[in-house]
């Protein structure tokens, strides 16, 4: 079977961010809506942030604090597709994984879980969204 691409990250659309969990060298963003999905979104590579307009890359400081600034607020887009990665946007900012080969730090970028169908995605170099790498 086929993945569709977005047809899962797009389901995060309405929900808000409750929490972002720093764990060693990975990041994972709780979501929490009007179902009894509880969406996680674990970043193995380090997402690029915008908030309100300004660009945070993981290494800049400001970084962590940008993405604790999007707590609370609703999820309102998402993209996945060649070029682009995955793009999870919010009222006022985003978060988005693309990495350069250098980048990477394992043979996954990248897995959304926590709904109640258990249906998950896991993206890996090379394929799907990233086909690029």
């Amino acid at each position: 079977m086929k993945y569709d691409l977005n047809s899962l990250l797009s389901r995060l659309v309405g929900f808000k961010l409750y929490s972002v969990q720093f764990v060693a060298d990975y990041v994972q963003l709780r979501f929490e809506g009007s179902s009894d999905d509880m969406p996680v979104l674990t970043c193995d590579v380090l997402p690029t942030v915008t908030l309100s307009g300004r660009q945070f890359s993981p290494a800049e400081p400001g970084w962590a604090g940008a993405l604790r600034g999007l707590i609370f607020q609703k999820v309102t887009a998402t993209a996945e597709e060649t070029g682009i990665g995955i793009k999870v946007d919010f009222v006022s900012g985003s978060v988005q994984v693309h990495p350069t080969w250098d980048e990477l730090v394992g043979p996954e970028i990248a897995q959304l879980s926590g709904f109640e169908d258990r249906r998950f995605m896991v993206w890996r170099p090379g394929e799907d969204a990233f086909e690029d790498l």
